[in-house]
């Protein structure tokens, strides 16, 4: 079994923000797969989440949405690998970052969690930092704005087209990762 976390803020007013693209790339994986509905019953409601289950490549795989707001997403994932018994090494995380362009998506099988404070957590809460993670660019504020308004800020429709291509290219990847591919560290521009 895998587990594969989108990060984000639960919440209609965070839907459609630059932090909550990696609860949007995994609303597009589960699409792919005709997931059934994101639930918060049994395990889910225990660790405070959203999940459903999908099978890839003939592999079952717990997709989840971490409801603990962004910055202790660790408490959800971590308690539901612990629950499941799923290594670190059977992990992925979408999430945001402010450091790759948007349209730009970047996959590694580990590695440290920089200054994102959901990734900081996760790292935190699992002990390891060997989980693959795919980040998805929303560029840098501008300099009017301070970071947590910018994050928490709606893309607009100009944006929406370049982020629909960008969750597309990171479930390619996951689906990849799934199936049991290695990608080491890829970079993938969709701009």
């Amino acid at each position: 079994m895998k587990l594969v976390a989108g990060l984000g803020n639960p919440g209609r007013d965070y839907a459609g923000t630059y932090h909550n693209v990696g609860f949007d790339a995994l609303d597009t994986l589960a699409a792919r797969f005709s997931a059934p509905d994101f639930k918060g019953d049994g395990a889910g409601k225990k660790f405070n989440a959203l999940t459903c289950d999908i099978s890839v490549s003939g592999e079952k795989v717990l997709l989840v949405k971490p409801l603990t707001y962004m910055n202790l997403s660790g408490d959800a994932i971590g308690g539901l690998s612990r629950y499941f018994k799923i290594e670190p090494k059977d992990i992925l995380v979408f999430f945001d970052d402010i450091d790759l362009h948007k349209g730009v998506v970047r996959a590694r099988e580990n590695g440290s969690a920089g200054t994102h404070n959901g990734m900081r957590d996760i790292v935190y809460k699992l002990g390891s930092t060997d989980f693959a993670r795919i980040r998805i660019g929303i560029g840098n504020k501008p300099n009017y704005m301070n970071l947590a308004d910018y994050v928490l800020s709606h893309y607009g429709e100009a944006e929406k087209k370049i982020f629909e291509l960008a969750f597309k290219a990171a479930c390619d990847l996951a689906e990849a990762w799934i199936a049991g591919k290695t990608w080491q560290d890829k970079t993938v521009s969709v701009v």
